[in-house]
Order: structure tokens, then C-alpha cells, then sequence
């Protein structure tokens, strides 16, 4: 079994946390664009992960994130074991549509391709369809200045088919 760069898609609400490019820190006020979490919408396992729409259509089904610790801390590794099922082959051309939040400012909104996330874990696109296994670990930065996070990362295909689509609330205190 392949390890799945897109379950690092996946769990990069989390690591995209850990990556705050400090030269954009004052990207912008953002109004608009508000996610709601449900309840129904968690990721299972030990993580503050929500889908952003019920994941019954996506080409990607997680099983099971777990993080530790759980939250993530600054200053602190962070162990992201991640499992599921890619329903579909993924070809190049995939998609990730990232947004990172903290408070009401824009830290980050960007897309990404895919393909290159999945070269961090030694893969190349396309990524056959099949269970999936992640393991990953981050070093977060102690550097994390305190306070809420929020970020969405919206994975799709090719064609513009949700893969997945994964937000997060986090916060770093001192």
C-alpha cells in the first residue's frame, strides 16, 4: 500500500499551521466565505477536523485522522497518522485550494497543485485508486504567534470533482 500525499492534503490544515509565511501575515480582512462546523461533519479520530460538506460524493473517504497532541502545540512535534480510500484514480492537474485565517486577517489563499504535495512523501501522480495510509511528522515552530486559526483546504480533481474538502479551527496560546 501506497503512502497518500493527498491524506497530507488532507491533514494540511494542520500543517499549513505550522507554515504561516510571516511576509504575508496582513493579507487582508476577509468577511465573506464563513464555514459553519457541524457536528456531522468530523473527521473520525483524535483531531479538530471537519468536512466541509457532508463527504458522501468525495473521491477520497477518510477513515480515521489522528494527531498528537491533539490540539497542536507550538513548539512541539506533531504526529499525523491518517487512513482511507481513494475511490478514483488522481491524475495530474489536481488541486489544492487553500485559505488560512487568523481571526478576521487572511494569512494565506492560495492554489496548489497537488501533484506536488504528493513528492514530499516520495509519490508521483497519478495516484491509483485503493486504501491509504499516512504517517507524517511536523516539527510546529515555537514561533507560532497566539491565537485562533482557521483554514480550509478544498482538494479537487482534474475535472473539478471533490476529492475532499477539510477545515479546521485551532488555537495557539503561549
Amino acid at each position: 500500500m501506497k503512502v497518500s500525499a493527498l491524506l497530507l492534503a488532507a491533514a494540511s490544515p494542520l500543517l499549513v499551521s505550522a507554515a504561516i509565511d510571516r511576509s504575508n501575515f496582513l493579507g487582508g480582512l476577509m468577511g465573506q466565505n464563513q464555514v459553519t462546523l457541524q457536528a456531522d461533519n468530523k473527521v473520525p479520530g483524535a483531531n479538530p477536523l471537519y468536512f466541509c460538506d457532508a463527504p458522501d460524493h468525495n473521491i477520497l473517504t477518510i477513515d480515521d485522522v489522528d494527531l498528537a497532541p491533539n490540539p497542536p502545540e507550538a513548539g512541539k512535534k506533531l504526529a499525523i497518522t491518517a487512513k482511507g480510500t481513494l475511490h478514483e484514480k488522481v491524475e495530474e492537474g489536481a488541486k489544492v485550494n487553500l485559505q488560512v485565517k487568523y481571526g478576521l486577517i487572511t494569512l494565506i489563499r492560495q492554489t496548489a497543485d497537488l501533484c506536488e504535495y504528493v513528492k514530499e512523501v516520495d509519490l508521483e501522480c497519478p495516484l491509483d485508486k485503493g486504501d491509504l495510509k499516512l504517517y507524517k511528522e511536523v516539527d510546529l515552530p515555537k514561533e507560532i504567534p497566539p491565537g485562533k486559526y482557521s483554514v480550509i483546504a478544498d482538494v479537487v480533481s482534474k475535472d473539478d470533482d471533490a476529492i475532499t474538502c477539510l477545515q479546521a479551527t485551532i488555537v495557539f496560546s503561549r
